[in-house]
């Protein structure tokens, strides 16, 4: 099995960068950051999900339930993104509702990672594919839950 390569590394860290500014714009009271911190970690991962799709594909056995469960992650971004744009949107909202989404979100991109070593653990991803997913997952997820915080503060 090939191994995650320095070049991944790079581009993945790299990838940490749009959360981060989202986070430092919305601290500076850029409020309307708040499309950066939802529409990215949600792009994110529903990409993780396609990466799962990937690897059930090359499954014959089992491929159903790995096809399932890479499934998810979009449909949950693709809640909690309606959820969030929905509350952000409505003329009364409580500034809540976008807050939690975005935790719930941050929440959900750490709790790819038992998928991730699952994958490793079976062999279908790299051996070093925890060292690229974990910092990058906690990463993304950190950043996305300071945003949320952050926002509950304007």
């Amino acid at each position: 099995m090939p191994q995650v390569g320095k070049g991944a590394f790079a581009l993945g860290l790299a990838g940490l960068l749009p959360a981060f500014a989202a986070a430092c714009l919305i601290a500076i009271g850029q409020g309307w950051a708040v499309v950066i911190a939802f529409l990215y970690p949600a792009l994110i991962l529903s990409f993780l999900g396609g990466m799962w799709w990937g690897f059930a594909m090359r499954r014959g056995e089992g491929q159903g339930r790995l096809a399932l469960i890479a499934v998810m992650p979009s449909l949950v971004a693709a809640g909690l993104v309606l959820l969030g744009a929905l509350a952000t949107f409505t003329a009364g909202a409580t500034r809540a509702i976008p807050c939690w989404s975005l935790v719930a979100l941050g929440v959900a991109l750490i709790l790819t990672l038992p998928v991730d070593r699952y994958l490793v653990r079976t062999g279908e991803a790299p051996a070093n594919w925890m060292r690229l997913r974990v910092p990058l997952s906690i990463g993304l997820g950190a950043l996305t839950i300071v945003s949320a915080a952050l926002l509950s503060r304007l």
